[in-house]
């Protein structure tokens, strides 16, 4: 997939935990990690904006695109 999350990352930058993310946003430990490892499908704005507002970040400072590599390139 050509979206990588870096929440891992940013939480690290912020010295949090994935449960104290999880509570402070309002949504399950378990969700946090499917985010962290990247295996959702997708995003809600709201759970994007807590996150932003939680760890004062950009969408863009968690979601990087990097176009997947096709045979020619």
């Amino acid at each position: 997939m050509p979206i990588i999350i870096e929440l891992d990352v940013m939480l690290a930058r912020r010295k949090m935990r994935s449960k104290e993310l999880a509570e402070r946003i309002g949504i399950t430990e378990q969700n946090v990690s499917l985010l962290k490892s990247g295996k959702v499908k997708g995003v809600r704005f709201e759970t994007l904006e807590k996150i932003c507002d939680v760890l004062d970040c950009q969408p863009g400072d968690i979601l990087i695109y990097e176009p997947e590599k096709t045979p020619e390139d």
